[in-house]
């Protein structure tokens, strides 16, 4: 955006609590067009469910321009794990319900959530074992403290072509482009979907012609050969939407996914 517009974006990190320190950061600047930042399902869809209180109200305090990304989940197994497929998975699963385990990088995230997803519609017990991101729970995955991990494309793939684990299944709605030769979960779970996803917001309020105009800058960005190269080298696609489309599928993930959660028991006070 700052090549098409000529201007210069100065990009400014507040991480903590899950991406909620920045997303209230943004939600609390004027809106005068002068600031945008990212939101995502963790902080805009699971975090209205899974925190008890936010600084922020995902649905009334944001200005949403555009789609930005959207990256599904890889499954992947330890080698020692005898199966080789995800029929071969759900099947020993459902007979040796709470013998194994799966890894995610915490309670509340997508590969959480991607989890809870598989033991619900297969309808066994799966040991959860949280860690502080993902590179952890792989090294657990790796030494067979854990079974299974569903974790983004990027920090699993080079390993599973490596040949150290094993991948069997992505979890979006159709085949990565990353990894082409493996099938979706849906082919064999019908409904089974947990997408990681980027968007551009800006604080509530922003005049409607700025929120056109950025718009339209998130779309030629977005439509970049080479921007669209380097989120396929990662597993993602870009996506852009129009605001009107981005509010409505906000709202249909955080009703999606609440039951969900809740019924994962994933809660912070």
């Amino acid at each position: 955006m700052s090549e098409i517009t000529g201007q210069q974006f100065v990009v400014e990190n507040r991480s903590g609590s899950g991406g909620n320190v920045g997303v209230d950061a943004i939600a609390k600047s004027p809106p005068d067009g002068y600031t945008i930042g990212l939101g995502s399902i963790a902080s805009h869809a699971i975090a209205p469910t899974l925190y008890a209180s936010l600084p922020f109200n995902p649905a009334q305090d944001f200005t949403f321009i555009s789609g930005l990304w959207q990256l599904p989940n890889l499954l992947v197994v330890n080698n020692d794990l005898p199966a080789r497929s995800v029929p071969e998975l759900i099947a020993l699963l459902k007979a040796n319900p709470g013998k194994y385990a799966y890894g995610s990088s915490g309670i509340g995230t997508t590969p959480h959530l991607s989890g809870e997803l598989l033991k619900q519609m297969v309808g066994t017990n799966i040991l959860h074992v949280p860690y502080r991101g993902g590179a952890p729970a792989l090294l657990d995955l790796l030494a067979g403290r854990v079974h299974l991990i569903m974790d983004n494309i990027p920090g699993l793939l080079p390993t599973a072509r490596e040949g150290r684990i094993r991948a069997l299944a992505v979890t979006g709605p159709q085949r990565s482009a990353a990894a082409p030769d493996l099938p979706t979960m849906s082919e064999f779970l019908p409904g089974f979907e947990i997408t990681s996803w980027g968007a551009v917001c800006s604080p509530a309020g922003i005049p409607e012609p700025i929120v056109k105009r950025h718009s339209t800058f998130a779309k030629q960005a977005l439509e970049s050969p080479d921007l669209v190269r380097s989120f396929q080298e990662l597993g993602a696609k870009s996506w852009w939407t129009t605001p009107a489309e981005l509010v409505a599928f906000r709202a249909s993930e955080e009703a999606r996914l609440a039951p969900l959660i809740r019924a994962s028991g994933a809660r912070v006070e």
